[in-house]
């Protein structure tokens, strides 16, 4: 698979995801999704605040979902493109921000206990930690250095996507036994992606990474 294939595919999938999750919790009951209609069942579980927390998430997460390929994938050759460059990348780290904040309540209460809420609160450590060590790097006028970590990044932000992805295979895994498949999804839907990401970076040629002037 080339290269403009697997931006062709990243930008579908991320798109596609982000659209599912603003139909689902934005036109439908949210207590009628997946994940609220599991915890509804705890009757220890209250609805708010957790669902204001959880909406927070979504709509930054997804923000940050679509405006990722966008960043990553189109060259600031422009005086133009580089404004518009530096605008969305402020929404994205602004978002993840919030989102990163946010994510630590919703980590907490995870469904699935502690196996769960770990993975997510590392998932959320580390995207949040590499999002803004990419802004320090072009801070510091490394570019190099600033594009693989918002690779990194992007990689991370991109578990909404390959967390959808595998916990379906994984309920029919455990035969449907959900909670087991959200135990493993909340570190499967991260850990690969960044083991991914950072052998590209490692096998990709390097270049000179320092703006001059």
């Amino acid at each position: 698979m080339g290269k403009s294939m697997i931006r062709a595919l990243v930008i579908v999938l991320a798109l596609a995801i982000s659209a599912y999750a603003l139909i689902q919790y934005g036109l439908f009951d949210p207590q009628k999704a997946g994940l609220v209609s599991i915890k509804l069942r705890n009757p220890d579980f209250h609805l708010n605040p957790w669902i204001y927390a959880l909406y927070t998430h979504i709509v930054t997460a997804v923000l940050a979902l679509v405006i990722g390929p966008f960043q990553l994938f189109l060259k600031p050759r422009s005086t133009k493109r580089l404004i518009r460059h530096r605008l969305l990348g402020f929404v994205y780290v602004g978002s993840i921000t919030i989102s990163g904040l946010v994510n630590l309540y919703l980590s907490l209460q995870a469904t699935g206990g502690w196996v769960s809420a770990l993975g997510f609160l590392l998932l959320d450590i580390v995207w949040v930690g590499a999002t803004w060590i990419s802004v320090f790097k072009i801070l510091g006028n490394n570019v190099q250095a600033h594009k693989e970590w918002m690779l990194r990044s992007y990689a991370l932000t991109f578990a909404a996507v390959t967390l959808r992805i595998w916990l379906p295979l994984l309920i029919v895994i455990y035969h449907g036994n959900f909670i087991q498949a959200y135990q493993v999804v909340a570190w499967l839907c991260w850990i690969p992606n960044l083991l991914f990401i950072e052998a590209l970076i490692r096998l990709r040629p390097k270049r000179s990474g320092r703006l001059s002037g």
